[in-house]
């Protein structure tokens, strides 16, 4: 292309690229680039542990079952273990939440 326009006009000088806007530019990219595979990773490994975490407590969850109903296994006391069951659910929860909490507000710190 270039020498097509010699031809047509001698007097056209190509476009001078400034090198130090272009290091600039090519700089920023990287820096972009860098930052979005942190977020990447970042996203990925939260999701992974949450994954982990469900598995865990379905696990948790079949065992603390089988724990209530042979306390209270008989039929007319259904309605008790269920509640026992939700209070040491909601229990666990609750100590769990706060503790990763603390853990977290260390790490920001």
């Amino acid at each position: 292309m270039k020498p097509i326009l010699k031809k047509i006009n001698p007097k056209i000088n190509t476009p001078v690229i400034d090198k130090n806007k272009t290091k600039e530019i090519i700089s920023t990219l990287k820096e972009h680039n860098k930052r979005i595979k942190v977020e990447v990773v970042d996203k990925l490994s939260a999701l992974i542990t949450a994954g982990f975490g469900l598995v865990a407590a379905l696990a948790w969850n079949d065992t603390i079952k089988a724990l209530v109903a042979k306390f209270f296994g008989s039929p007319g006391d259904q309605i008790t273990a269920m509640i026992v069951y939700a209070l040491i659910i909601t229990l666990v929860a609750v100590i769990a939440t706060v503790w990763i909490g603390r853990i977290a507000q260390k790490a920001k710190n």
